[in-house]
């Protein structure tokens, strides 16, 4: 007996499909999630390509793992904060993954795919970079662009409300670089960055097309974070010469350099000492490269979440006058009255109730709802669950940041659930914000130091509108979560500003 070419293909092709939805019903067990892949292969694939809020939630709330299947690979989704907590702190079985394509983009060699004990001593190395006495020097250079870009919204919405989550994102990576490469990258750089950054943040979508192919979302993306990298690279350069001769450091790049160079014996303790900032720790010699990259990770971890806490913090705000007018109290009195008082990180740390406000906005809209990690090994997360081996495992954030259980009417916003000794303060293990574990976020000083002062600094010098819509509160995903109609502000100075 002879078979056709074309009843050959059919035969194959019906054995494919067999294949795919037996390995997925085996892979499920007895986890939430479809019975069989509707559509064979690709599963959700299409869905997945414009992602809905309520589809990640009514995951959640299927179970406290639940799956799905998108072309080879397997999805498990843990929505249980202890169950989140265990993915976050099991280094053994799981390592950060991003998504498929994040390792092409970002590059083999970036650290932030390094495993063990080879992560823990590059992180050693990076501590430093965000100690206290370090933040107190990013300050100034922060305030700077403060005042840029208020004046940039005042200007903006002269006329009439106008959308600002894009103005939002391009404020924040202007920070962010700033912060990181100081005066050595350029106003243009930094515009070009940001007015491009959105395609690095396309192509790490969840969900995206899994290999590289010309003019698609993760060709864009790489060649954005290839010249971003290349930009880094050339301002370390620049920091190293700088560092040698002695100039005083006032950015990230600085003290790394300057804590290499005292490792390598290269600047006295005493010289070391004397330098406001510095960590006492030793670091190995980072090539240009391995600093640009890294650099790079530290805008990818940065941009998209603080873009978020940013946009949603001026909607809330406008929308709760009762906390603004709290907000605008303190500021005042932090300053002693003195309106035009420099920022410092001890008014910073006097700013209790804007504090409150902003770790309100981070749990009621959480920038970061899930972190993709993948199976190194099968791993046994429940008594009558084991994850396969090379499975996306995705622990959420979300579910815990919502628990009624520890914080009252957890789908409103209010600042005051985090006074000292109450329920939400004490129940530390729900706010995973920042993560937990060895990957926990290792900027999240910096995190809130900035963006307490930004909207402390704000809401002292402007009021603003926002003109609510019937997409206001809709939340769209986009790597992190916005809202859905772009938040419509309108700004004008404050009536403080205008009368000093």
């Amino acid at each position: 007996m002879s078979f056709s070419p074309l009843t050959i293909a059919l035969l194959l092709l019906a054995t494919l499909l067999l294949y795919d939805q037996a390995t997925y019903i085996r892979k499920k067990g007895k986890i939430a999630g479809p019975s069989f892949k509707m559509w064979p292969i690709i599963g959700p694939f299409l869905e997945s390509m414009d992602p809905k809020f309520e589809e990640y939630k009514a995951k959640w709330d299927s179970g406290k793992l639940s799956c799905v299947s998108v072309f080879h690979k397997f999805v498990v989704i843990a929505s249980d904060r202890d169950l989140a907590r265990k993915i976050l702190s099991a280094p053994r079985y799981v390592k950060p993954c991003v998504v498929d394509v994040a390792i092409k983009i970002l590059r083999p060699t970036n650290w932030v795919f390094l495993d063990g004990k080879a992560h823990v001593d590059y992180r050693r190395g990076l501590n430093g970079l965000f100690t206290r006495k370090a933040l107190v020097k990013y300050l100034p250079e922060q305030e700077k662009i403060y005042n840029e870009y208020f004046k940039m919204f005042l200007e903006l919405s002269e006329n009439e409300a106008v959308p600002f989550m894009h103005t939002f994102r391009e404020f924040m990576c202007a920070i962010s670089l700033r912060t990181f490469c100081g005066e050595y990258i350029t106003k243009d750089q930094i515009k070009l960055i940001s007015d491009n950054y959105f395609r690095i943040t396309e192509a790490l979508e969840l969900v995206n097309f899994p290999i590289i192919l010309p003019f698609t979302k993760p060709w864009y993306g790489r060649k954005i974070a290839d010249m971003t990298m290349d930009i880094f690279a050339n301002c370390a350069a620049l920091s190293r010469k700088e560092m040698v001769s002695g100039k005083p450091p006032t950015c990230t790049l600085d003290f790394w350099i300057l804590g290499m160079l005292h490792s390598q014996g290269k600047i006295s303790d005493e010289q070391f000492q004397a330098i406001d900032g510095v960590s006492n720790v030793t670091i190995r010699e980072f090539t240009n490269k391995e600093i640009s990259e890294t650099l790079f990770t530290f805008l990818f971890a940065s941009q998209d979440a603080t873009s978020s806490a940013t946009t949603w913090l001026f909607q809330i705000l406008a929308d709760r006058p009762d906390v603004f007018a709290k907000i605008r109290e303190e500021q005042i009195a932090v300053r002693d009255g003195d309106l035009n008082k420099p920022l410092t990180i001890e008014m910073v740390d006097s700013m209790k109730y804007t504090h409150m406000a902003v770790k309100e906005c981070l749990r009621y809209r959480p920038p970061v709802i899930m972190v993709p990690y993948v199976a190194k090994q099968d791993f046994p997360i429940t008594d009558d669950y084991t994850v396969p081996k090379g499975s996306m495992i995705i622990p959420s954030t979300y579910p815990a940041l919502h628990d009624p259980e520890v914080y009252d009417n957890p789908d409103e916003y209010i600042p005051e659930r985090w006074v000292d000794g109450s329920k939400a303060s004490l129940n530390t293990k729900n706010w995973l914000v920042f993560g937990t574990g060895p990957h926990v976020c290792i900027g999240q000083n910096y995190v809130m130091i900035n963006l307490v002062g930004m909207i402390g600094k704000a809401v002292l010098e402007m009021d603003w509108e926002h003109t609510v819509t019937d997409k206001s509160e809709d939340v769209r995903v986009f790597a992190t979560i916005f809202p859905d109609d772009d938040c419509i502000l309108k700004f004008r100075p404050s009536k403080l500003v205008s009368s000093a």
